[in-house]
């Protein structure tokens, strides 16, 4: 069996694993990465990036490398599938007045997790490693996996997705079913797909379909729903939810629909959407002693503001700033290995207090996040008479001033000015 000893050890890697990991290398701390998969899980195909992850990914010293693969979107643009008539256009790359000049663009999940992975150390991610145990050793985690081997770490992060085990270990319940399906697509043209790069949207019939360019040949379009009933019996037939996905969305236009029409069915997936409770985000247990968690394992939330993998980004970067303070030695400071039981001590309690101050900084941020996402999903995708009145006339414009808003945040630099 076998046995190592880790400064900080991250189950996850994914986006704010990832993150962290590379956070932390800036400053010069290592760590170890636990993926369950045998190499970088890719699911979902791609995410909006906007201004505020933007702010994070540079921190981490990674923004021009994606910026150089990816279009900037220069508007989002809302239109009723009911009537057809265009409900909001809101600029965003030359936008004026309060919330001026926003960076949005979709960046494909492969690039944005090989970019962070890259700049890695090499090592610092453990493959095939599915944590089954946490145990408790004084001042220390004993992290527990699947083939036997048993890693001590003074600092415990889980960002191991919506089923975390570090995160069922801190005690929060599974996270909560919303009731609705997102069925996503990626597309790739050799010719080019000749779209804007505007971020449209279609809403109306209890439906949400939306379709981004990420560069000048792949279009990233998705879908999501509240029948249920509907989906669960195509679930696992591919071409039928295809099929289902481009009969709601008849009466879109013909060039767009053509995207999904010619998207491959290898290239098409179909998930539940989970979101976690923000009374749980508010009294639950972000952290405790030297765990605590980040990304989804800490936040799941539903797609409707696309600030669920903007809110990881940003976790990784206040994270690895707050351990930094922690494990990032100054010249002439004493670094033995060999500690006695009362410097451990000490350490553990500095440990302790870097997390709190992590979670106090990450919790109410993310709760509101979780809260107006999941607010924003049932007015979008609600059918009452009175829903779709407020929804059509009113909301759309409105939901476009607190996206910018919720994207003007700044989670600050690795260091501490």
């Amino acid at each position: 069996m076998e046995s190592r000893v880790e400064d900080i050890v991250i189950v996850g890697a994914g986006i704010a694993g990832l993150a962290t990991s590379l956070g932390l290398h800036r400053l010069g701390v290592q760590s170890l990465v636990l993926e369950s998969s045998n190499n970088l899980r890719v699911t979902g195909f791609a995410i909006s990036i906007w201004t505020n992850a933007w702010k994070a990914l540079d921190a981490l010293g990674i923004g021009n490398i994606l910026r150089q693969q990816h279009i900037q979107l220069r508007g989002n643009v809302t239109t009723s599938l009911m009537t057809g008539q265009q409900k909001s256009s809101t600029a965003l790359a030359n936008a004026t007045g309060k919330h001026a000049a926003h960076e949005v663009r979709c960046v494909r999940r492969q690039l944005l997790l090989e970019a962070l992975a890259n700049e890695l150390p090499s090592g610092t991610i453990r493959f095939s490693s599915k944590v089954v145990a946490i145990e408790e050793s004084d001042f220390t985690k004993l992290v527990h996996l699947a083939d036997g081997t048993v890693i001590r770490t003074k600092v415990l992060i889980g960002s191991d997705g919506v089923n975390s085990v570090v995160a069922k270990w801190l005690g929060f319940n599974k996270a909560t079913f919303s009731r609705r399906v997102s069925i996503r697509g990626c597309v790739t043209l050799t010719s080019g797909h000749n779209l804007e790069p505007m971020f449209m949207q279609f809403f109306g019939k209890g439906c949400r379909n939306g379709v981004l360019p990420c560069d000048d040949k792949t279009v990233y379009w998705f879908f999501t729903s509240p029948h249920i009933e509907e989906e669960k019996k195509l679930e696992g037939n591919l071409a039928k939810l295809k099929q289902f996905v481009l009969e709601k969305l008849e009466s879109m236009p013909s060039d767009v629909k053509a995207l999904i029409e010619n998207t491959d069915l290898d290239h098409i997936l179909s998930t539940p959407l989970r979101y976690r409770h923000p009374w749980e985000l508010v009294f639950g247990n972000i952290n405790k002693g030297n765990v605590c968690v980040a990304g989804d394992a800490f936040h799941p939330m539903t797609p409707d503001l696309g600030q669920g993998g903007c809110c990881a980004l940003e976790d990784g970067v206040v994270l690895a700033r707050c351990l930094g303070e922690v494990f990032c030695t100054k010249p002439g400071e004493d670094v033995r290995n060999n500690k006695g039981e009362e410097e451990e001590e000490e350490q553990y309690k500095r440990i302790e207090a870097s997390l709190k101050k992590y979670a106090n900084e990450r919790r109410w941020r993310s709760m509101n996040i979780v809260f107006v996402a999941y607010v924003t999903g049932i007015i979008r995708q609600g059918e009452s008479k009175l829903v779709s009145f407020f929804r059509d006339k009113f909301f759309a414009a409105f939901l476009a001033v607190i996206q910018l808003k919720i994207a003007d945040f700044d989670c600050g630099k690795l260091r501490s000015s």
